[in-house]
């Protein structure tokens, strides 16, 4: 059951997609009291039993049961993902109640910011605070966790799809220069043997940081080049940032100005910020003219050969607002140099380093939604999404058949349709390991799938062994990129000593593709999720609810990955009987069952832990170096079947925007025989070969 609710005039965000009316009269609802906002805001709350638990509200710090802390849905852009910190790059306006009193969901359907109180001013209230404007709220209600999520997902649309290479191993890095970085980069990885299908291109490909440009001298002939890597197996992956470059005979600057499609000042100037390139205007990718167009500036790297992108800086992040930095300067000009006491120095730093993302500043600049202007601060929550939504509607017209892989640092729930999403600029912090797996299924909830965090941590030093715990769950994850920050560690996984563990371990992840893009394609096209808390399928075991540092990965594997630093292995709670397989490699392994219960289970530094739910099969293929060369007709199975186990294999070209689950599926049967082997059977429109593991 779907209830919608709209206060005031909101501005549609097209996140919801479903047709469906709003309640008549006064808002009434059991579950959720209404109580008097302030300046326009509107306040509700929701009394919390002992028990309940909370879940959702998609990319945020914290456990999986969100209950006990403030989160504002800000997107906001800020690399140091502590537990003190309230908002990360998205704004995901969905939860879950499970209670004593029953399980319901709410979305709230705003672009403006949005508190929810999970019980921190009071531990047993939730409370949600809308900012002023106009939103909608949606109350859903179900039998079960997986249910609400099923009927959230079906009323927001499908989410995206990548094409299958997108779901090999990336390597990122801000520094490659030029095409002869990339090309020792590509060259590492072949020399070694370590399995790569991308590349990733940060600013430094551009003309002076100007989005749709490449810079000739670094990339001479830059098409061939494109041809080159992909005669090696290899897809570039350029970036695009949100702010466009202020420069006379910069023709996107000129196009945009021309036609009015930047963001305006109150007096209907183009406002000016600072970004990479310095001065910018942001497009108003709120204003559909605009978006269209912008969208269609991805063609000039379609028509080099790239067919795929990471959108970057689009909360949009501003170093400053050029208004403030005169402000800023002439404070520092009117300072006495000689005599800066102590309230004076406080002035001066609280300036300087507040000067970047400033709230005042969002205000400052404005939309044109359906011909009304519109502050910033209204609809910021929606500029990420907007952004990316423009490039996938660009290339359903300028790719109508092939699918284009494209994700962005900032998003809202509907951008899930567009493009997946990164993590944002993480840490190489052995905590940002735990925070990457606990955020899969809350952003699994809100449609996002593909998804992954950069291996190893985009800022600090990584270390050998961080590297390797985290490509234990990363080989897991739809995204799988390591990427890392200028001036840092440089942290190719060929730079180590580990290499060959490395090589392993990443090897592995192509062996699990049958069934990790299986997985993932069911969950897609039928609305489901592809990373599952334990209290999500064993709703009455009160330990499985608990538990937030292992998941379900599909219908039949359990991951545990280790996230400290020197543990020889971890802690693991079975709510039933498991067939446990310490992986080194996809040749490598061994296997043992294992009772419900807790257990502590010894994992090396180059070992992988993975649960088989009994009765369940789990396909693999041989390694391979990219995802083309990787054998589908050819696959061997984990297995743990007790009496009888069942399988459908999705499989397809990879490729075709058009997909559905019909003609796609495969069945595999196993039967557990008197004398205790195995009998296969497989049957659909592939039918491959199966053998044992």
């Amino acid at each position: 059951m779907i209830r919608k609710y709209v206060f005031g005039d909101p501005i549609e965000t097209e996140a919801v997609i479903a047709q469906i009316p709003a309640e008549p009269g006064v808002f009434t609802e059991d579950h959720v009291r209404l109580t008097a906002g302030t300046e326009g805001m509107h306040a509700f709350s929701y009394g919390l039993a002992d028990k309940d638990r909370i879940y959702g509200l998609g990319e945020n710090i914290r456990g999986i049961n969100k209950r006990g802390w403030r989160y504002i849905s800000n997107c906001t852009d800020d690399p140091n993902h502590t537990e003190t910190k309230n908002s990360l790059y998205g704004a995901h306006n969905f939860l879950i109640v499970d209670g004593a009193d029953g399980r319901f969901a709410l979305f709230i359907d705003a672009g403006q910011q949005v508190v929810f109180d999970c019980g921190y001013t009071d531990r047993q209230k939730l409370t949600i605070t809308v900012s002023e404007g106009g939103f909608a709220l949606y109350i859903l209600e179900s039998d079960s966790l997986l249910g609400l999520v099923h009927e959230f997902r079906s009323i927001i649309g499908r989410s995206y799809i990548p094409p299958k290479w997108a779901f090999g191993y990336g390597q990122s890095r801000w520094g490659y220069k030029c095409a002869d970085d990339i090309r020792r980069v590509v060259r590492g990885h072949r020399e070694k043997g370590v399995p790569l299908d991308s590349v990733y291109m940060d600013i430094d490909y551009m003309e002076r940081f100007k989005d749709f440009t490449v810079n000739e001298e670094r990339f001479p002939d830059f098409p061939a080049f494109v041809e080159e890597m992909k005669a090696e197996h290899i897809h570039l992956v350029p970036i695009i940032d949100a702010g466009v470059k202020i420069e006379e005979g910069y023709p996107v600057y000129e196009e945009g100005v021309k036609n009015g499609y930047f963001c305006k000042n109150a007096d209907g100037s183009d406002f000016v910020g600072g970004v990479w390139p310095g001065r910018v205007h942001f497009p108003d990718v709120l204003n559909p003219k605009a978006r269209r167009w912008f969208g269609h500036w991805y063609q000039v790297l379609l028509d080099a050969g790239i067919e795929g992108f990471w959108n970057d800086m689009n909360e949009p992040a501003l170093f400053y607002s050029e208004a403030h930095l005169q402000e800023a300067a002439k404070m520092l000009k009117d300072t006495k140099m000689d005599n800066v006491d102590i309230w004076k120095f406080f002035t001066l730093k609280d300036i300087l380093l507040n000067i970047a993302n400033r709230p005042e500043d969002y205000k400052l600049f404005y939309h044109n939604v359906c011909g009304k202007m519109v502050p910033h601060d209204r609809v910021h929550n929606l500029y990420g999404y907007n952004m990316t939504r423009a490039a996938g509607e660009a290339f359903e017209e300028l790719s109508p058949e092939k699918r284009i892989l494209l994700f962005s640092r900032s998003s809202y729930v509907g951008m899930h349709r567009s493009g997946g999403i990164w993590m944002g600029d993480n840490q190489s912090w052995w905590s940002h390991l735990l925070l990457n797996l606990q955020m899969l299924p809350s952003l699994n909830m809100c449609g996002f799938l593909y998804t992954g965090a950069d291996l190893g941590g985009f800022g600090a030093d990584g270390t050998e062994d961080l590297l390797l715990r985290w490509l234990e769950l990363g080989i897991f994850t739809p995204l799988m990129r390591n990427h890392s920050a200028l001036g840092t560690r440089e942290q190719e996984f060929y730079q180590f000593g580990a290499d060959d563990s490395f090589r392993r371990i990443i090897g592995l992840r192509y062996a699990l593709l049958p069934y990790l893009y299986s997985e993932f394609m069911k969950a897609a096209l039928g609305g489901e999720m592809m990373f599952v808390p334990l209290a999500f399928v064993w709703p009455e075991d009160a330990m499985a609810a608990q538990t937030e540092d292992q998941l379900m990965v599909g219908e039949s594997i359990m991951i545990a990955p280790v996230y400290r630093q020197n543990a020889d292995g971890r802690y693991v709670y079975l709510p039933e009987e498991m067939k446990l397989y310490r992986m080194r490699s996809a040749d490598d392994m061994d296997a043992e069952i294992l009772p419900a219960g807790q257990h502590y289970v010894k994992a090396a530094l180059d070992e992988v832990l993975v649960f088989v739910r009994a009765n369940h099969l789990v396909p693999m293929a041989a390694s391979a170096e990219y995802v083309d060369a990787v054998d589908t007709s050819h696959l061997r199975l984990l297995h743990f079947v007790k009496e009888e186990a069942a399988y459908e294999l999705y499989d397809d070209d990879g490729i075709s925007r058009s997909v559905t689950l019909e003609g796609h599926l495969t069945e595999i049967r196993a039967k557990a025989e008197g004398d205790g082997d195995l009998k296969i059977c497989v049957s659909g429109a592939l039918a491959p070969r199966c053998g044992l593991i």
